[in-house]
């Protein structure tokens, strides 16, 4: 049965399609899954492949092979971002009518040197382009420079509760809604594809808690009911830094390769997450019966040369 805390609620694994997914994005993948399975609700993938620079056509097919050799199912057709573009343009028409938004000519380098005066918070856009005179505005058209939009804010805190983290406070900025090149940035689009998607749980790692309290004030502001959040803790290489192919055997192909079966990854990667998995081989659909999110570990999984070279 599921866990008395749960509640049905749809979930969603959204990677992109850039390469191969590595343990960490399975892992992340899993700990979705679970929570949407254990709570008898839908699961859903979608592919983030907006960014057309990045992302590469055989992946969309390597990534679904990879969460099917891990039984990792999902309900439906899975959706691509770049098939939704219509909707985001329909929210930035909506948002530009209500003077929400402005656009914005500022380099990452300009930001970057302005962001990082004392009175500003560190990672935040210091509103630079907001403030433009006429004149100034003037002068960045005649530039050539293509600018991005911002979303207008009154640089007020926002809290959101995570299942995981508990209460997380921070405050927003007039983040990017459409880059410069004319792509819908990510705090955006994730927006309107779960609600689009009627996703109600939103399981993913905790590198993007941070960026949490923006989309949940564009989910205020767009009159979107707020999702329940989970952020799982990374999977980083011996070295400190975020797991990638560089490290080792990362992909479930190399796993496989070095003569791990599908279900000694699926027991692995569970067992880093903190939960009970006294088997050395176990499904992922047996898990289900015995997930408890209140056991999931904070720290991130940090893994030894040995595990990315060896069986695990």
């Amino acid at each position: 049965m599921p866990c008395e805390d749960q509640q049905v609620s749809v979930g969603r694994f959204a990677p992109s399609p850039t390469g191969m997914l590595h343990i960490g994005n399975l892992r992340t993948g899993l700990a979705a899954w679970l929570f949407a399975r254990a709570a008898r609700s839908r699961f859903l993938l979608r592919f983030e492949d907006l960014d057309s620079a990045t992302v590469q056509a055989e992946h969309f097919e390597s990534q679904r092979r990879d969460l099917e050799i891990l039984g990792l199912t999902w309900d439906g057709e899975a959706v691509l971002q770049s098939e939704r573009t219509e909707r985001y343009e329909a929210v930035l028409s909506d948002l530009d009518r209500a003077g929400l938004t402005y656009p914005c000519w500022c380099s990452r380098r300009e930001i970057r040197e302005a962001a990082s005066a004392p009175h500003h918070t560190p990672g935040h856009y210091p509103g630079t382009c907001r403030r433009l005179s006429r004149i100034e505005k003037r002068e960045r058209e005649a530039s050539g420079r293509p600018p991005a939009l911002r979303l207008r804010t009154d640089g007020g805190e926002v809290e959101i509760v995570d299942r995981l983290h508990g209460s997380h406070r921070a405050p927003v900025d007039d983040l990017v809604l459409r880059r410069g090149d004319g792509t819908p940035a990510y705090n955006l689009v994730v927006v309107i594809d779960d609600a689009a998607q009627g996703v109600e749980e939103v399981v993913r790692a905790d590198d993007l808690l941070s960026s949490t309290p923006r989309q949940a004030h564009l989910m205020d502001l767009l009159g979107i009911e707020r999702p329940r959040w989970a952020h799982v803790p990374l999977v980083l290489a011996h070295d400190g830094d975020r797991l990638a192919k560089r490290h080792g055997s990362v992909t479930i192909h190399d796993r496989l390769g070095l003569g791990d079966s599908p279900e000694k990854v699926i027991g692995e990667l569970a067992r880093s997450l903190g939960l009970s998995v006294p088997e050395d081989e176990i499904r992922a659909a047996e898990l289900i019966e015995r997930f408890d999110p209140s056991s999931i570990r904070l720290e991130p999984w940090t893994l030894s040369p040995r595990q990315m070279t060896e069986p695990w």
